[in-house]
């Protein structure tokens, strides 16, 4: 039997090697279900071909690590026109990697996608950050070493620039408090945290459009990576119940009240507890109804 996409995804994260291309265009074919991802890929191996021959010209490939950025900079947002998409930022095609591709446009998190990308195959390690609210990126000296401290932080969203650690601390003050700063903030993220991160950013718009089917499609995926997520279960028997699918609804509402009751609660899950078992009684009703 043929997988479900969302298998196809958290088999895609486990995969071997340093490639985040396939897995993103995978999370993109739930807004472009028939996307064949091969011309992307291809492109994407020219971009990296490109910035090679960019950055060999000039700095050098032997130059520091700052002049080396400064030439993926050049190449990336100034040859090609990338950039970070401010005005159109909830856009779900701003998650999907080839119409990123497609418009030179993106979140910070699909910018920085092609940023580590194309920096890889131009002789540039780089590496995702899951920063809170802003996804970043470390480039390291060279393409042997994981010491975190032996490189630069890098925001492709706002055209490659360098940034300390009081900036980083500045970036922090829209999401958490600046004294929740902590270099752990900064550690490199996985596959599965990027693919989890560049989901829940599209569920979320999905959620927001009332485009049901794709969140549901969405929120499968997420629990195929991280299947442990009440979160997901639960709001994936919601938007099954949006949908009328009472049947898939109730199996995944009992589900998440049987494991959210063995587990502590405070006020508010516990409130959220008896709001999910108003639905499930409500659900019960209907079902029995159709039988």
């Amino acid at each position: 039997m043929p997988k479900t996409l969302a298998e196809q995804i958290a088999d895609a994260a486990d995969r071997p090697g340093p490639d985040l291309a396939a897995p993103a265009f995978l999370v993109a074919r739930i807004e472009y279900p028939r996307l064949d991802p091969a011309p992307y890929l291809n492109r994407l191996e020219h971009m990296g071909d490109a910035a090679f021959h960019f950055v060999a010209k000039d700095p050098g490939h032997d130059a520091p690590l700052g002049a080396r950025i400064d030439a993926v900079n050049r190449f990336l947002f100034g040859e090609l026109g990338f950039a970070g998409n401010r005005e159109q930022f909830d856009d779900p095609r701003n998650s999907c990697l080839n119409n990123v591709m497609d418009r030179k446009k993106g979140i910070p998190i699909t910018i920085a996608l092609i940023y580590i990308e194309v920096s890889r195959r131009a002789g540039v390690r780089a590496q995702g950050i899951n920063f809170p609210g802003h996804f970043l990126v470390r480039c390291l000296q060279d393409l042997h070493t994981d010491d975190p401290n032996d490189g630069l932080i890098v925001d492709p969203f706002h055209g490659g620039a360098i940034l300390n650690e009081a900036e980083c601390r500045r970036l922090l003050q829209p999401h958490m408090n600046e004294a929740a700063f902590e270099p752990s903030l900064l550690a490199r993220a996985s596959r599965r945290q990027i693919l989890v991160r560049m989901l829940l950013n599209l569920k979320k718009l999905y959620v927001k459009m009332h485009s049901f089917p794709q969140a549901r499609a969405t929120t499968d995926a997420l629990l195929a990576l991280q299947p442990a997520s009440l979160a997901d279960l639960r709001d994936r028997g919601l938007l099954a119940y949006h949908m009328n699918d009472f049947s898939h609804a109730l199996r995944d509402l009992e589900e998440y009240l049987k494991v959210a009751r063995l587990a502590e609660q405070d006020d508010d899950q516990r409130k959220e507890t008896e709001q999910v078992w108003e639905h499930v009684k409500t659900l019960r009703r209907r079902v029995a109804q159709l039988n």
